[in-house]
Formats: structure tokens, sequence, C-alpha cells
């Protein structure tokens, strides 16, 4: 299974963890996964506990079998960076507030123009339009919104958390899923 994805290129704009996890499932199947974060380090995942020395053992779980670079895409030079990553690649990954890769010059319409069989898969809490599109959706307000909480826990307490980001996850898997059909 590790080379199922053999020379299938994608760039891996996502962070926090649904598509971080998403893009691991597919490096894991051979794909070829460029992880591309902002300069800094733009992923919240990168303080999660527990670490190993320096560095979160979610944050390095969820990239493994991927290589790695940082690009500003909020300059000039860091969209022709971008577009030209984009003319080798088959899957664009991206999981930002919905409207953000249009707000940069580089929504699907240009994507496509780059690179006319492009595959951009954009994960959002609700959807890139409708009235919550531009709520973020985190883990723990998509277990409260949906309900999960409510059925979680003591019959007569409080909401209650699942123990695991149980929503980034089983988005992580939808995400591939819905790559492999593509």
């Amino acid at each position: 299974m590790e080379n199922a994805l053999k020379g299938v290129k994608v760039l891996d704009l996502s962070r926090v963890l649904a598509g971080p996890l998403g893009t691991m499932l597919l490096a894991d199947m051979g794909a070829d996964v460029l992880r591309v974060e902002q300069p800094g380090g733009s992923d919240d995942i990168r303080h999660w506990y527990p670490f190993v020395g320096e560095e979160s053992t979610y944050y390095m779980a969820a990239n493994r079998n991927k290589r790695s670079m940082t690009l500003h895409l909020k300059t000039e030079k860091g969209r022709e960076i971008f577009e030209a990553l984009v003319k080798n690649a088959d899957i664009v990954v991206e999981n930002f507030k919905a409207g953000t890769l249009d707000r940069l010059g580089l929504g699907y319409e240009r994507l496509k123009a780059i690179k006319p069989d492009i595959i951009l898969c954009s994960i959002t809490g609700y959807g890139q339009t409708g009235p919550m599109h531009k709520h973020p959706g985190y883990d723990p307000v998509i277990q409260a919104v949906s309900g999960l909480m409510d059925v979680t826990g003591q019959q007569d307490g409080d909401p209650t958390r699942v123990g695991i980001p149980v929503a980034d996850i089983m988005t992580s898997h939808y995400v591939a899923i819905s790559l492999l059909g593509h």
C-alpha cells in the first residue's frame, strides 16, 4: 500500500489537524506530499502536547512522510513560487477560512488556469457559502454544534467534549477518500 499513490504530487497548505492528517494518509500511501507553511511555523498543532524534546508529537505524526517548506503566500514572490509548484502538482489541499485562497489570488480558477487538471480540496467547517461559512470549524466547535457533546459524558451532566479530536480525525479520512475518488 505504501506505493499505491506513487507519482501523485500533493501541495499541502493545511494546518491544525484534519488537513494534515488527510494528507498524511496520502503520504502513507506513497504520494509525494509537500507541506507548505507560512514562515514562523503557521500550524497550531506545533504547540500541542505531548512533546518529544521541543517537538509536538501531534505535529510530527500528522506530518510524517512529507517534505516541507515555508512560503509567504501574501507576497508576490511567494505566490510566484507557489504557482510554479502548482504546475507540477496533482492536488492542492487547504483549510483556510472560506475565500482566503481567492483573496491571495490563488483560488480554484487561478489554479486551474495554471494546471487545468488540478484537484483542489478545500476543508471547511461550514462550506464556502452560507450563513456560517466564515466561522472556523475547530474540532470542539463542531462537536458542540453537531450535538455530539450533548450525548457525551454523564447523563445529567454538562455537555462533554470527546477525549480525542474525533471530528478532525473523521474529516481527515473523508479528505483522503474523496481525493482517492478522483
